[in-house]
């Protein structure tokens, strides 16, 4: 899906909402494979993939539930000839959450013990939650994120990410963030960093940075 134009100062900047999602889309698609790749028995590997995948159950958990809490009920309210469409995003979240819990149960079961077979299940199960994710990304993307232009205040749009940020433990902050920055532009990449303070940009532009790349080198590696 496209992006909007870059939003004005008095409209939400939706953008960054096409950037998460694409960082879902790559991590998801990617996971799969890793998880293949695993050699039997090398629980080092299979702790790393599964803590990989669990950094990404997390982020896309804290992604919807600042949905639930804040963009929801705010568009039942304000777009009430969209409620249908609303109601329809809270039961593919509902469905999402669903898949997501069961990928945590196998995951974890495959890290301690990693089998062919006990990959290729989990693999599946990767698939088959990331199948209902892409849908539902492509559908809030089509039809939601208009309405959050029309309907939804700067302020109210900040405190999705603030909902995430708080969320995130000291550790997984810059993770999370470098994985986005890696998937942004320049223009997207300025524009995120310009929500933080002075010296929680410079600590992810630089020591944040370096740990995301040594993180990622590592979960990436044949």
């Amino acid at each position: 899906m496209t992006a909007i134009s870059p939003a004005s100062p008095s409209l939400p900047d939706v953008n960054e909402m096409f950037v998460i999602h694409r960082v879902f889309r790559r991590e998801f698609t990617a996971l799969p494979k890793l998880i293949r790749a695993v050699a039997e028995g090398d629980t080092t590997r299979a702790r790393l993939v599964a803590e990989h995948l669990t950094l990404l159950l997390d982020g896309l958990h804290m992604h919807h539930t600042g949905e639930d809490a804040v963009l929801w009920p705010l568009l039942q309210v304000r777009a009430a000839p969209s409620t249908a469409l609303v109601e329809t995003m809270q039961h593919q979240h509902g469905i999402v959450e669903s898949r997501t819990e069961g990928v945590r149960a196998q995951n974890a079961t495959w890290a301690q013990a990693p089998t062919p077979i006990g990959g290729e299940q989990l693999a599946r199960t990767v698939e088959g939650l990331a199948a209902a994710l892409f849908e539902h990304l492509e559908l809030e993307e089509r039809e939601i994120l208009p309405l959050v232009s029309c309907h939804i205040t700067v302020e109210e749009w900040q405190s999705l990410g603030d909902h995430g940020r708080d969320a995130m433990s000291p550790r997984q902050l810059p993770l999370m963030f470098g994985a986005i920055l890696e998937e942004a532009d320049d223009d997207e990449r300025a524009r995120m960093l310009g929500q933080f303070p002075i010296p929680v940009r410079l600590f992810l532009r630089t020591v944040g940075a370096r740990l995301y790349r040594r993180y990622i080198t590592r979960v990436r590696a044949a």
